[in-house]
């Protein structure tokens, strides 16, 4: 028996299917872990390749080095050694976070999420929890040091604060994390004030618009700006195409390419980072933001980055501010993207805009930094 208990909160209740020609799991690119690693190097030595990145481990390989794993089939996108398919491969769209304890979270970038069929959700994830047994166990002690360090710092700081009581305000408030105004009034606070208080942002002030969209614009752009097409976020649109963003090196222009499935890109369009404004959402699409509130506010790897940006920034701010600040940023990138997509595809921000730019964040925020690890 294990001698951890799992958070499930986050998959208690849902179903998770996939859809068939989606693939979208086939350009995250999986470790290859020790004990698969002799299948590949035995029968498939070419594919097996080190990641990119300052962490390296073997993975498998890209096709062009940028597209989907060399071993999807482009025919029906299935995969040509799905009984060998990496640990990594089978757990997506569920992650195994593991900080001072173990937590179940999933993706939601995965449009098998969105349709309310398919597996339980929670069945599968204790068949997947079973089978990492291992590597959790090894990756607890380290977690569970690691943050103790951070607790330890932030309290010695004076600013660590009570993360249940600023994860409770959120719940007591998510209607008010959907309005603009109150998110823009919320970032000026954790700039100005030395402990941020929800109360304080939900008092009437005069905020730019112009001004609030520009800084939710910046904090997308900063993902969609990379030269390397490897490290741009994908956006696997409604007909399970494969989209990506790049800003120009001027950060004035932003350009739609299509990834096609031999990994080469093409061009569909152009707009002007001015163009990409935040828009009002309509009442379902504020209903479907509120509830993607709830569940980054129920992540522990949401807090743990936020621990993490604190430990980069030398503890100089409060936990509520850092707290508050991030899942602000975060909705406000939603909100942006929503903005972006309904410029090219006309997605709208009713329930379908918001879905499909929750659909284009979500990998991005699972891949943020953070001080614990998944498994």
């Amino acid at each position: 028996m294990a001698d951890y208990e799992v958070d499930y909160s986050d998959v208690t209740g849902k179903k998770a299917e996939c859809l068939d020609g989606c693939g979208m799991c086939c350009l995250c690119q999986p470790e290859v872990l020790p004990e698969e690693r002799a299948f590949f190097k035995k029968n498939h030595p070419k594919c097996l390749v080190r990641s990119r990145g300052p962490d390296q481990y073997f993975a498998l390989a890209l096709k062009n080095g940028k597209g989907s794993c060399v071993f999807l089939n482009e025919c029906g996108r299935r995969c040509k050694v799905y009984d060998h398919r990496t640990a990594y491969c089978r757990q997506f769209p569920y992650h195994i976070y593991v900080s001072d304890h173990v937590k179940v979270e999933l993706d939601y970038s995965c449009r098998g999420i969105w349709t309310g069929k398919g597996p339980d959700t929670m069945t599968e994830a204790k068949c997947l929890v079973a089978d990492a047994a291992p590597r959790i166990a090894e990756a607890l002690p380290q977690a569970k040091e690691v943050y103790r360090e951070f607790y330890e710092y932030a309290r010695e700081a004076g600013v660590m604060g009570d993360p249940s009581a600023i994860r409770m305000s959120v719940s007591e408030n998510l209607s008010n994390f959907t309005d603009p105004m109150f998110l823009g009034r919320l970032l000026d606070l954790a700039e100005l004030e030395a402990q941020v208080n929800i109360a304080g942002a939900k008092k009437e002030s005069k905020i730019s618009l112009e001004e609030l969209s520009e800084a939710a614009g910046e904090t997308a752009i900063d993902s969609l700006s990379s030269e390397d097409l490897f490290n741009l976020p994908v956006y696997g649109a409604e007909d399970l195409s494969w989209n990506l963003f790049q800003v120009d090196r001027d950060g004035k222009v932003i350009e739609w390419l299509l990834l096609d499935d031999r990994g080469e890109v093409h061009h569909k369009g152009f707009v002007d980072v001015s163009e990409v404004r935040l828009q009002p959402l309509e009442p379902e699409g504020r209903k479907v933001l509120e509830d993607y509130v709830a569940v980054l506010n129920g992540r522990d790897s949401f807090l743990g980055s936020v621990y993490y940006m604190m430990n980069e920034n030398d503890y100089e701010d409060d936990l509520s501010n850092a707290y508050y600040g991030s899942l602000a940023t975060s909705v406000l990138d939603v909100m942006w993207r929503a903005s972006l997509l309904d410029h090219f595809f006309g997605t709208g921000m009713g329930a379908r805009g918001i879905r499909e730019a929750i659909i284009f964040y979500d990998m991005d925020r699972l891949d943020a930094p953070t001080i614990g690890a998944f498994v």
